[in-house]
């Protein structure tokens, strides 16, 4: 991958159920990923072994269940879901996004 993103060159890879990711930029350490959501979109809970993630709202609204408590989170939000955190959401808005950030990087993504 380039040191340099641009965003029309970047495909997005469909995920289904209204979901796609887009990888902004990687190192071994660290990954950058943008991933779109429809209205209703569900990101289903789940939990990272190997992995802490932080998600930042670039664009619409989520529910966010974090260890079992939910809220919104709106545009400029963000969230840290360390290793062993439980982690879910459902888009509230149609275009809603998230840029993720993995440390380290998500092999299974490339």
């Amino acid at each position: 991958m380039s040191s340099v993103f641009r965003n029309d060159e970047q495909p997005w890879v469909e995920l289904g159920d209204g979901i796609r990711r887009k990888i902004v930029a990687h190192t071994p350490q660290l990954m950058s990923v943008l991933v779109h959501f429809d209205k209703g979109a569900v990101g289903t809970a789940h939990v990272h072994d190997a992995h802490d993630q932080i998600a930042y709202v670039v664009a619409g609204a989520f529910e966010l269940e974090l260890d079992g408590v939910k809220q919104t989170l709106r545009a400029g939000d963000s969230f840290l879901a360390a290793r062993g955190s439980l982690h879910g959401v459902v888009a509230l808005e149609a275009g809603s996004t998230l840029l993720d950030q993995f440390s380290p990087r998500r092999e299974d993504y490339l």
